[in-house]
């Protein structure tokens, strides 16, 4: 396990990362956790008090990575960018499982099921987690039809995410 400060970074225009908060993981410090590794990898452990487990770290092609902090997270720690950080990470190699409802509906659409396990488990997660976020059964209905038709069109979460935007902003 490693533990270390950084304070809460955002991206302005960066892609798909346009937006994102998120912290730095130095490169020192990642090659603790997997040494060698230049991949994607998933971490569990704490941000300040908050327990997380199957975050993924991204790499930035200079030997450091980025741990995203998503809008819940933020939430719930009560900081946002700017704000310090105090995280306690290892790697959490414990398998990404889709929810059981985002696989019985899959398993009713083979063609979108078929896509989604082309899928690398990160993006499948991203899916899964979104559906589950969901606060009322009416979301979560309407997340999961959107999931399936993104994924009938071959769309991953971040072209089905620009997509369902673009649509908003009609």
């Amino acid at each position: 396990m490693i533990r270390y400060t950084a304070p809460m970074l955002k991206f302005g225009e960066k892609g798909e990362k346009t937006g994102w908060i998120y912290i730095v993981l130095p490169h020192d410090l990642a090659e603790e956790l997997l040494p060698g590794n230049k991949k994607a990898f998933r971490v569990k452990g704490k941000l300040d008090s908050l327990a997380i487990k199957q975050v993924a770290v991204m790499p930035m092609g200079d030997g450091t990575f980025i741990l995203p902090v998503n809008a819940d997270m933020r939430k719930a720690l009560a900081k946002n960018k700017g704000a310090m950080l105090e995280a306690q990470l290892s790697v959490d190699d414990s398998p990404v499982l889709p929810s059981g409802d985002v696989m019985e509906c899959l398993e009713l659409e083979p063609k979108a099921l078929e896509f989604f396990r082309s899928l690398t488990p990160s993006h499948q997660n991203y899916f899964s987690k979104w559906v589950e976020s969901a606060k009322t059964p009416e979301t979560k209905a309407r997340r999961i039809s959107n999931m399936i038709n993104a994924l009938l069109k071959k769309q991953g979460y971040p072209e089905m995410s620009r997509a369902l935007k673009a649509e908003k902003n009609r």
